[in-house]
């Protein structure tokens, strides 16, 4: 099943993902690519074959980094902590389509920005999100996140973790 992390909204987890979670997580993705390139993002990952997903989740090191949203046992989304420059690191994240508008992201962002501090030993989190992307701005936002930087296709976000 791989190592839970809660959330504050019951019934949602952090669960890091394994290559046996790949089907889903590719149907996921199937069903949700119109939502997740809404903006421009996420071709890639509608392009992955269930190949490439089975190779990328086989490949989490000791310390889990890919992480699904699960609410009320479904895989709703997902979320990745990325080592840009230790213990610097950026978030991603995403979910289908119907599972927007609960508060599941900014509580996944807040357990996996806990998680990072207390079991990564991350100093600082950075994301970016795409001009135009207002829902997840926003949840950075409610999560603690200032915006640092703006470019021609995106803008940074930024959280200090130390206390």
């Amino acid at each position: 099943m791989g190592q839970a992390i809660d959330t504050v909204i019951p019934n949602l987890v952090l669960r890091a993902l394994c290559a046996s979670d790949a089907p889903a997580l590719h149907r996921l993705v199937e069903d949700s690519a119109a939502h997740l390139t809404a903006h421009g993002d996420y071709g890639d990952l509608v392009a992955a074959t269930l190949d490439d997903m089975v190779h990328a989740l086989a490949g989490q090191a000791n310390e889990p980094l890919c992480f699904g949203l699960i609410a009320n046992d479904q895989l709703v989304g997902r979320l990745d902590l990325v080592p840009v420059d230790p213990p610097r690191y950026s978030i991603g994240y995403w979910l289908a389509e119907d599972a927007t508008g609960r508060g599941y992201a900014t509580a996944a962002i807040l357990a996996a920005c806990a998680y990072a501090r207390d079991d990564l030993g991350a100093s600082d989190i950075y994301a970016g999100v795409t001009h135009g992307n207002h829902k997840s701005a926003a949840a950075l936002e409610r999560a603690g996140f200032r915006k640092v930087e703006t470019f021609e296709h995106y803008a940074r976000f930024h959280l200090s973790l130390r206390t």
